[in-house]
């Protein structure tokens, strides 16, 4: 693998992955009630408490994207 295929696969990954959160964030603000009763019916939560799961899981989303895709791809364009 030469370092301009990993630089690529890197950049695109990342891409992908931050349209994936940027799905998840505009999907909880659009349709918040929605997906607030489809998860209600399974587990008893309240609003703020799956206010938080989500607003907590997209934050560890977006520093595993940045640890694991957008670093190493400046790292590689930095060295190269």
């Amino acid at each position: 693998m030469t370092v301009e295929l990993l630089r690529g696969m890197l950049a695109w990954s990342a891409v992908l992955n931050m349209g994936i959160l940027l799905w998840w964030f505009l999907f909880l603000t659009l349709a918040h009630d929605w997906v607030y009763k489809m998860h209600s019916k399974f587990y008893n939560i309240q609003r703020e408490q799956f206010d938080a799961i989500h607003y907590a899981g997209m934050t560890f989303y977006k520093i595993c994207i940045f640890t694991f895709f957008i670093t190493p791809y400046l790292a590689l364009r930095i060295i190269t």
